[in-house]
């Protein structure tokens, strides 16, 4: 997936840079290493369903959507959902649906997730994104404080029980809604 179509032109110098870049409104662009490192640990299949909470410039769903079936995300910034849906539909993708909303209650209608990769940081893990977690499921989420460490937390579902584990600190910007 080429990074610099999902940076603005004047930082298409740093697009393959290993670090976050701005793309407006406070919002960045996670750093390739972060990316890669979150999709693996999802341990997707290609017949898999995955929701993404924090579209941003649309990159993230534009490296699912070459791994699995169906792609569903969402965006809380109007601009940023518009502007990435124009993106991945101009690019070609086409197992990929935007949606700007609130991200902490996930897309109930379009529930359950195979995947759930949530994009910034929550202070706890939303319940509307476990109940949309399929049974055997698996979810990554940064989770803590914008001013202190935030643990990038690998959570599964088996058995309708929900286990968590750190992975690594992280720094993501916050998950914002009205929660």
């Amino acid at each position: 997936v080429p990074r610099h179509k999902f940076v603005s032109e004047d930082l298409i110098n740093s697009a393959y840079e290993d670090r976050p870049l701005p793309i407006g409104l406070g919002q960045t662009i996670s750093q390739p290493y972060i990316v890669a490192l979150m999709t693996q640990l999802l341990g997707l299949g290609e017949k898999d369903k995955v929701l993404e909470v924090g579209t941003g410039s649309g990159y993230q769903a534009a490296i699912l959507s070459g791994i699995v079936e169906e792609v569903y995300t969402i965006e809380i910034f109007e601009e940023l959902g518009a502007s990435a849906g124009k993106r991945l539909k101009d690019l070609g993708y086409q197992n990929i649906k935007v949606k700007v909303a609130d991200g902490y209650y996930g897309w109930p209608e379009e529930a359950p997730f195979d995947a759930i990769i949530v994009t910034c940081a929550a202070t706890h893990i939303p319940p509307p994104l476990i109940k949309q977690l399929k049974d055997g499921g698996t979810m990554c989420i940064p989770v803590g404080s914008v001013f202190w460490t935030q643990n990038l937390m690998l959570v599964k579902k088996k058995d309708g029980k929900i286990t968590a584990r750190s992975v690594l600190p992280v720094r993501f910007v916050p998950l914002l809604g009205k929660h």
